[in-house]
């Protein structure tokens, strides 16, 4: 399984309504994108407060690099990829991606 994480330091002007909706954007490729298995999203909730500013994110779980390739490739993952950096502070500088390769055995 691969784990698709990204961290998001939104503008300040960007309320949490807004962001919800953006994240929102992200539950039809359920449906669109074959092997996408799960998609988590939110404001941190970590007792620890070290996001640096990355107080908001999601993760989308895929079978496999190819899946996640799809969803990459899809121009749903483009549109919304583009108002997230639109949105976000210093536009792309402002958003964090990490691909974790997880052993299923794991998950």
């Amino acid at each position: 399984m691969i784990r698709h994480i990204v961290l998001i330091q939104f503008n300040a002007d960007a309320s949490e309504a807004r962001i919800s909706e953006l994240f929102a954007l992200l539950e039809p490729l359920r449906s669109k994108i074959h092997g996408l298995r799960h998609i988590a999203h939110g404001r941190s909730q970590s007792p620890e407060k070290i996001e640096r500013g990355y107080l908001h994110g999601f993760t989308v779980d895929f079978d496999d690099w190819d899946a996640l390739q799809r969803y990459q490739d899809h121009p749903d993952h483009k549109a919304l990829g583009g108002q997230l950096v639109a949105r976000a502070k210093g536009g792309i500088d402002g958003i964090l991606v990490f691909d974790l390769e997880i052993p299923d055995s794991a998950a």
